[in-house]
C-alpha cells in the first residue's frame, strides 16, 4: 500500500513534481503510530530561475482508520476512508537564493498548525489515491 502525501497551497505542485522531500523520523516509533499528528518535514524549495533552498517545516503525517464492506444495493460497497489532513495551517514566505534577473525570488509554502483524520477535500488538498 502506498501512503498518500497531502499538501496545501502553491507548494503542492512543486513538491509533487519530484523535488526532494524527506519525513523526519525523530522521536516515536512511526511504524506503530496510529493517528494524525504534526511532524517535521524537509523539502527542497525550487522554482525556475532560482537556486534551491532546503526548508524544514511542519506537515501532517499519520495513519487513519479506513474500512470497506459489501452491501446489497448499489454501489455495492460502503466505504469509510479518512486521511491525515490539515485542520489549520499558516503560510510562510522565504526568499530563494541566486535568482536570475526578473525572477520573483519569493516562495510561499504551508506550515501545519493542527492535523486531524478527515475526508480528503480536493478543494484544499492534493489527494492521491491508491
Amino acid at each position: 500500500m502506498r501512503l498518500a502525501y497531502l499538501f496545501l497551497g502553491p507548494a503542492a505542485l512543486l513538491l509533487l513534481a519530484g523535488w526532494g522531500c524527506v519525513l523526519s523520523t525523530s522521536g516515536g516509533n512511526l511504524h506503530t503510530f496510529v493517528g494524525c499528528a504534526v511532524r517535521e518535514f524537509t523539502f527542497l524549495a525550487k522554482k525556475p530561475g532560482c537556486k534551491g533552498l532546503r526548508i524544514t517545516t511542519d506537515a501532517c503525517w499519520g495513519r487513519c482508520e479506513t474500512w470497506e464492506k459489501p452491501i446489497l444495493e448499489p454501489p455495492y460497497i460502503e466505504a469509510h476512508h479518512r486521511v491525515c489532513t490539515y485542520n489549520e495551517t499558516k503560510q510562510v514566505t522565504v526568499k530563494l537564493p541566486n535568482c536570475a534577473p526578473g525572477v520573483d525570488p519569493f516562495y510561499t509554502y504551508p506550515v501545519a498548525v493542527r492535523c486531524d483524520c478527515g475526508a480528503c477535500s480536493t478543494a484544499t488538498t492534493e489527494c492521491e489515491t491508491i
